[in-house]
């Protein structure tokens, strides 16, 4: 370190940047400041949510060899710190670009990061004036990534700048976007990215295609999709560039006269029309297929679908999911190959793209128990009742409980009275009619709502019309109604419904599959609305699946193809199959084509169990008792009480620790209601981990005010730190910590904030006052 005294900032000006310009780096195309990858993870505490702006992940440097294109990443420090102290940070941020190179300096010289170089050399001193040229890296990159320099194929060829049109991809989705153009460079022509719902796939499409044609690499693209949302929002919104080249197939002729075709496979399997419309196409028409959502297109349908696929084998092939299905019966990856990009709902979490989750799982005694007719029951209907033990699964499928069905409706208007009224819901239930019932449920439960609105509660399912009509407002932030909508299917995928708070799961759910569906109807996230997280109300125990270890991991190709099987997976076939622990539905009675449905009006039925379960910072849902899960994570970070007293000291600010302690998975304000709201974070950790006594924040005040602490301030300053006080004792440390609080009443009331700061000599000795009283708060 050369002590050149100069601001990190003052590093980055005077010496970094020259450097890397020095090299033939362009300014103005090839290097980039302070790049924001993530915008930082939503901290949710109780039913507030904030964005931790400090977890925020922000590159100093990314070089990249064209704009769309990422090489290396620079991380300075002042010179304070040694040549690679900023390395850690360039290589998180490295892996997170998908690129091999991350340079760390102070300044006086950079420690070069190199995953192409050969073993024993991967980390060398580089002096200021030997920083490598981007034709030196793009090289090197090339020859990591298997990619030819030139040719038709080449990466070169194919490096042509996306489409900004005013939007810049994140992170991800421009990794996602070179993933899948360098496997077309490399000819690979089936190809599997894999997603979360809410991460931008359609997005990530076009910018894929728009590549691609750019290169002249494909002309003519068909893009399948199984919803017609999914084909209309995407015409309208993420393919709106392509303009005039753009149709959307309809009808029961295919005009060639355009390069970009949009279509239901319905529409042209013949699955609709009973003709194959895709045949007027021939086998070599269409340069790119890209399949939306294929953990259904290529696995679920019938041969018609598969043979689309087949028909069209010429083409490079991209499927699109965020649920890859693989059993032994339906694959994925058998067809398209390993992905070569996975973005999952963990980790757009973490990084704040997508919403975080709390689950309130609700058991009914009927569910759990069950339900045993007496011998010759009649339902209400005068079918006689079968005499067998009905339960979980049986509910709303095989049985009707109406007292159930207004429950459940009566739980979810609870928690919408008791957080946001006009939350927009979504009730998944079993089938269409029980959606029906559901709806009549609710306009009843929540009273008044609905009394001032006739759309307030409404039905969206495949055979209503007039709920189908309903889902432009549903899923527009700006219209209050719908507040809630039931469905059964139909809603599971496609609905691009960002503002929604609150999904009731009352359907059984046995699929991964259409489990991560339902969920990602919620992970979506709009500041502008005020929706930073949502709720899983769930009453089937869908939410067990949280805990299935391929919930959120890399998908593992199980199918296994006879001798002779296409190896375009077959109809999935037992991927609903029952969960451990239940077995699947009885049989109809003999000689019945259709299942017997009893309705019972006059069975009570009553809330057994009800809790709220978090995710925690693994990204898993918290299965024991909140107390007893954080018990053990406290002490694994502090082995005794003295640890923890001494961090607590330490701190300039406790809200600090408070911060930090709420990253790593501490639910403060479930801990309080759960054992006192009357005492702050500091008492919670020494009673739940420690077994200290309790002393809410009112006690903590009174002893202060007790002390000695106010007699070396005059009359004004005593009386600041007494509002200041009562602050604490309503609110908080972090309340009395925050110069803002000067800003509110009462404090307000003592005049400006630098009125006020004046009382006490300045903001040093307002800052060790506003310590001090801190110190004295948490004494013995």
């Amino acid at each position: 370190m050369s002590g050149h005294g100069l601001s990190e900032a003052d590093i980055c000006a005077q010496r970094i940047t020259p450097a890397i310009q020095a090299a033939g780096w362009r300014l103005d195309l090839q290097i980039r400041q302070e790049v924001t990858l993530t915008p930082g993870r939503i901290s949710v505490r109780g039913m507030l949510a904030s964005r931790d702006r400090s977890g925020r992940k922000r590159a100093d440097y990314v070089l990249y060899h064209r704009p769309n294109i990422p090489l290396a990443v620079v991380e300075a420090k002042d010179d304070t710190h040694p040549i690679g102290a900023g390395m850690p940070q360039a290589l998180a941020y490295a892996g997170m670009l998908g690129v091999p190179f991350a340079f760390s300096s102070n300044g006086d010289g950079f420690l070069f990061h190199d995953q192409t170089a050969e073993p024993g050399k991967t980390e060398t001193g580089l002096s200021m004036d030997e920083f490598p040229r981007p034709e030196l890296l793009w090289e090197r990159y090339l020859a990591w990534r298997g990619l030819q320099p030139v040719g038709a194929n080449s990466a070169e060829a194919l490096a042509e700048d996306y489409h900004d049109g005013g939007k810049e991809p994140r992170y991800y989705q421009s990794l996602a976007v070179n993933r899948a153009v360098e496997a077309v460079a490399n000819g690979q022509n089936r190809i599997l990215l894999v997603m979360a719902t809410g991460t931008g796939k359609t997005y990530t499409a076009f910018q894929i295609i728009w590549r691609l044609r750019q290169a002249q690499r494909v002309n003519r693209v068909l893009y399948l999709a199984d919803r017609n949302i999914l084909i209309d929002q995407t015409m309208i919104n993420d393919f709106k560039p392509f303009g005039p080249a753009m149709t959307k197939i309809r009808g029961r002729r295919a005009d060639k006269a355009y390069e970009v075709y949009l279509t239901l496979y319905q529409a042209i399997s013949g699955k609709e029309t009973k003709q194959n419309i895709y045949k007027e196409f021939s086998p070599g028409f269409f340069d790119l297929v890209v399949i939306d959502e294929c953990h259904r297109g290529s696995a679920d349908e019938d041969a018609v679908w598969r043979e689309i696929l087949e028909y069209f084998s010429s083409a490079i092939q991209i499927g699109m999911t965020a649920t890859p299905k693989e059993t032994k019966y339906a694959s994925n990856i058998h067809y398209f190959g390993p992905p070569v990009f996975t973005y999952s709902l963990k980790q757009g979490i973490e990084d704040g793209f997508l919403a975080p989750y709390r689950v309130v799982r609700i058991d009914l005694d009927r569910d759990l128990l069950g339900w045993r007719p007496e011998s010759g029951r009649r339902d209400d209907r005068g079918h006689e009742i079968e005499d067998r033990t009905y339960d979980r699964r049986d509910m709303d499928n095989v049985l009707i409980l109406e007292q159930r069905t207004g429950l459940v409706a009566a739980k979810v208007a609870e928690f919408l009275q008791g957080t946001d009224p006009f939350a927009k819901t979504i009730v998944f239930c079993e089938t269409i009619e029980h959606a029906e019932r559901m709806r009549s449920a609710l306009v009843n439960a929540v009273g008044d709502l609905a009394r001032g609105n006739d759309n307030c509660v409404v039905r969206i399912t495949g055979d209503n019309p007039e709920g189908k009509l309903q889902l432009d407002s549903f899923i527009d932030p700006e219209q209050s109604f719908p507040v809630v909508a039931t469905t059964s299917r139909l809603m599971s995928t496609g609905v691009d419904a960002k503002t929604c708070k609150l999904i009731v799961i009352d359907q059984t759910i046995n699929s991964l599959t259409t489990f991560k569906q339902i969920i990602g109807r919620g992970t979506r996230i709009d500041e502008d609305y005020n929706k930073h997280f949502f709720t899983i109300m769930d009453f089937k125990g869908a939410t067990r699946l949280f805990s299935d270890p391929a919930f959120d991991g890399d998908p593992i190709d199980v199918f296994e193809p006879g001798e002779g099987e296409s190896p375009v997976p077959p109809v999935s076939e037992g991927e609903d199959a029952a969960p451990p622990g239940l077995g699947p539905l009885p049989d109809p009675p003999e000689g019945d084509s259709q299942r017997l449905i009893y309705y019972v009006q006059d069975v009570k039925v009553e809330v057994l169990a009800e809790r709220v379960q978090f995710i925690g910072p693994d990204g898993a849902l918290i299965t024991e008792s909140l107390r007893d899960y954080t018990r053990k994570s406290l002490r694994r970070q502090f082995a005794s009480l003295d640890d923890f007293l001494r961090k607590w000291s330490s701190a300039e600010k406790k809200s600090a620790v408070i911060a930090e302690l709420e990253r790593q998975g501490v639910f403060f304000d479930a801990l309080a209601a759960e054992v006192s709201r009357d005492c702050g974070p500091f008492d919670l950790v020494c009673h739940i981990a420690f077994d200290q006594p309790l002393v809410s924040r009112a006690e903590r005040a009174r002893r202060v005010r007790q002390s000695a602490y106010f007699e070396k301030y005059g009359q004004q300053a005593r009386a600041v730190l007494s509002a200041l006080l009562d602050k604490f004792a309503d609110g908080g440390i972090e309340d009395i910590e925050d110069t803002e609080v000067l800003r509110v009443d009462p404090m307000s009331q003592f005049g400006t904030p630098v009125e006020i700061v004046g009382l006490f000599g300045g903001p040093d000795s307002y800052a060790q006052a506003v310590r001090g009283l801190s110190e004295t708060l948490y004494a013995a």
